[in-house]
């Protein structure tokens, strides 16, 4: 499961994320509401663990935007307020669950569990189709028919950024921010060697799904008829 964190207390939101990498979650952190918004619109996300109290745009707006958008991904709003009518403002505007801090590491666990347990609702990342492939993320297997070939974790990752985007251009500069972070040190290069790398797996199992380069824009899958 993949979780986007929106927290602007840099040590509590490093924290939060520590653990819910021991517990074998996937976590992007991102410290502002306008970052937040932005990965949200991205889709690639199982669960958003939101903040109301955000620098630029406060954790209701995003959520308001992310709901007008047609974004349903869960999300789980954190924030020091706990009075009712605040809990109220957060659930009206689209909120799934409500968890004021200070609170205790198994309640958050226990809730992003209830969460992902609620069908319909968590967009499940294993078993993704586009044209003649299926990628099954839990085991990074591509596979063709009856060909598969294991991915290395940042192929798999890359892959699965681009099949959610569902044939939208994806800017080097996005793939770095989704798959190494927003702080990250990664180069343009390294995105390249790495579409290198899963357009040879793609021409290894003959699919006829490619790797489109927009130059300067980006890369998007595309089926080849």
């Amino acid at each position: 499961m993949r979780i986007l964190l929106v927290e602007d207390e840099v040590h509590l939101a490093e924290a939060i994320s520590q653990i819910l990498k021991k517990n074998n979650l996937t976590v992007d952190m991102v410290h502002n509401g306008e970052d937040g918004l932005d990965y949200g619109l991205s889709q690639i996300y199982d669960m958003i663990l939101l903040d109301i109290m955000l620098p630029k745009k406060n954790g209701l707006q995003v959520l308001k935007e992310l709901r007008a958008e047609g974004i349903k991904v869960p999300v789980l709003m954190l924030t020091a307020k706990g009075e009712v009518s605040d809990r109220v403002t957060g659930l009206d505007s689209g909120a799934d669950d409500y968890l004021p801090k200070p609170f205790a590491t198994e309640e958050l666990l226990a809730r992003i569990r209830a969460l992902s347990r609620r069908k319909g609702e968590i967009q499940v990342s294993d078993d993704l189709n586009f044209g003649d492939i299926k990628l099954t993320p839990s085991t990074l297997m591509l596979t063709k028919d009856f060909q598969e070939i294991k991915l290395t974790l940042r192929e798999c990752e890359l892959l699965e950024f681009l099949i959610l985007r569902k044939g939208l251009i994806a800017s080097k500069e996005m793939i770095i921010d989704k798959l190494w972070g927003f702080d990250s040190e990664a180069e343009h290069n390294n995105v390249e060697v790495y579409i290198s790398f899963l357009r040879k797996k793609l021409s290894f199992l003959k699919s006829n799904v490619i790797i489109a380069t927009t130059r300067g824009v980006g890369y998007a899958l595309e089926v080849n008829k």
